[in-house]
């Protein structure tokens, strides 16, 4: 009798790490940065300076102390109509 519950304990075993093994591993998140002056009103990231609180109290597009996470190693190549993103807040109207 015990044999069999040896048997049957290895063969459950054998099964879960079987199963673990399978399952897709969760995917890493990409690597972000903040990117001053590139959110579209509304649409920033947490604290964008002086008269908002956090996420999307931004007053105008593009606002220079507001930031939004973008992939890494992609902020100063975004162009808007008040030139390029940047990693550091921008004088630009809030």
């Amino acid at each position: 009798m015990q044999t069999r519950q040896l048997a049957l304990a290895l063969l459950g075993a054998t099964a879960s790490a079987l199963a673990m093994a399978a399952a897709p591993a969760a995917a890493q998140p990409a690597a972000t940065e903040k990117c001053y002056g590139v959110s579209l009103a509304g649409q920033n990231g947490c604290a964008a300076g002086p008269g908002t609180t956090c996420a999307g109290t931004s007053k105008v597009d593009y606002q220079g102390n507001a930031w939004k996470l973008v992939p890494a190693g992609t902020c100063t190549t975004i162009s808007t109509p008040h030139g390029a993103g940047s990693l550091m807040p921008l004088r630009r109207p809030a």
